[in-house]
């Protein structure tokens, strides 16, 4: 069942901890991912790519109000949570609180850290800090056309 995939820090903290016991590389990433679409699907895939185990940083619904405004997000943590679990590709999701993921990151220290290109490697949130004990940070290229906002102004317009 893909509720199993979603797990609290604790919880992650432990799968990760047998994950690198068997010699995994953790790939870990995050978003709101409000309305999956393809850009999230193809970057998540080419994420998982590189490495054994990829993590998914999920904002909560009061962390995507803060970053994205009061309108948002469309759908709850939950719903997002299980359709990102429900990817055969992503082998847990964890939602976090805070505006960025840093505490998470510094708590379970993958292996590989990824954002889309649509980020540099110098604003990362998390980049020094898993650089600092040998990880790697990557930028994955992103599905031109596709983003969650896109597809929101779209829908205004055909309604």
């Amino acid at each position: 069942m893909t509720t199993s995939k979603i797990l609290n820090i604790n919880d992650l903290i432990s799968k990760i901890a047998e994950w690198k016991q068997a010699g995994n590389k953790i790939v870990f990433t995050n978003g709101c991912f409000d309305i999956l679409h393809l850009g999230h699907v193809d970057y998540l895939e080419k994420a998982r790519l590189l490495g054994d185990k990829l993590v998914v940083g999920l904002n909560s619904d009061s962390s995507v109000r803060r970053l994205k405004g009061e309108r948002r997000p469309i759908n709850s943590e939950y719903a997002r949570a299980r359709v990102l679990a429900a990817l055969a590709f992503v082998d847990a999701v964890c939602i976090f609180e805070e505006d960025t993921p840093k505490s998470l990151i510094e708590k379970i220290r993958p292996d590989i850290l990824t954002k889309g290109s649509d980020y540099t490697l110098e604003n990362i949130v998390g980049a020094d800090f898993v650089r600092s004990y040998g990880g790697v940070v990557k930028t994955i290229e992103l599905v031109e056309g596709f983003s969650t906002t896109k597809i929101l102004d779209k829908a205004k317009k055909c309604s």
